[in-house]
């Protein structure tokens, strides 16, 4: 048997909390860090992206927005809706489509999400938004729901509620949403480990384990 490498791998995860492939790739990812905990540390951090960053507050049916966006029928938003949701009951992750009824705003989610890095509780939050939004069918452009989110994930709800009514994180959001675009990343959910290798779209467990120990094996970067 190999020993142990015990070396430490950096991804950034790049996502947005109303993406169903997000969530599942989220999810196989925490699992492979998972299996491979003593062998790789995994240094894991959430980045912004928005799917539809000119959403409005109230806004948009699922469906109907499916159907707009891409071009899809009725039939064809229910094929995939399907298929998300056998892929999410094979890794543990419950979608119920029928309460996710809409698409909403997720910038104050992110900007949320990149106070709580600071307090290095941004993984257990980022779950919770998932959970929230696809399980239970909450907005998470909401703010009294983000808040609460925020406490319940071992957060400061009143130092969150802070944060989103003061307008902050907002520039950082938008600097690191700028700097992935820039980057060529125009869809997510995108994985950047040691900030030089992509792995694009949504990847198995076993897939991430791979990627990691081989990325655990390259030398650093001088």
């Amino acid at each position: 048997m190999n020993p142990a490498v015990n070396r430490t791998v950096k991804v950034d995860f790049v996502s947005d909390v109303v993406c169903p492939w997000c969530a599942l790739g989220a999810t196989a990812l925490e699992q492979a860090i998972a299996n491979l905990a003593g062998e790789i540390t995994v240094e894991l951090t959430y980045k912004p992206f928005e799917l539809n960053p000119d959403m409005p507050a109230e806004g948009e049916h699922a469906v109907k927005h499916m159907m707009r966006k891409y071009g899809r029928t009725l039939e064809e938003v229910g094929s995939r809706n399907e298929m998300i949701i056998a892929r999410g009951k094979a890794l543990g992750f419950r979608f119920d489509l029928e309460k996710r009824s809409h698409f909403y705003n997720t910038f104050d989610a992110h900007r949320l999400l990149l106070w709580a890095t600071h307090e290095g509780r941004q993984v257990p939050l980022k779950k919770a938004l998932l959970k929230a939004y696809f399980t239970d069918g909450q907005n998470p452009g909401d703010q009294e729901t983000l808040v609460r989110l925020a406490g319940e994930t071992g957060l400061s709800s009143d130092r969150a509620r802070e944060v989103l009514a003061a307008g902050e994180f907002a520039d950082e959001v938008r600097e690191l949403e700028r700097f992935y675009t820039d980057r060529g990343i125009n869809s997510v959910p995108a994985m950047v480990l040691n900030d030089r290798q992509l792995v694009a779209g949504s990847q198995s467990v076993e897939h991430y384990e791979t990627v990691l120990r081989q990325m655990a094996q390259e030398p650093a970067a001088a």
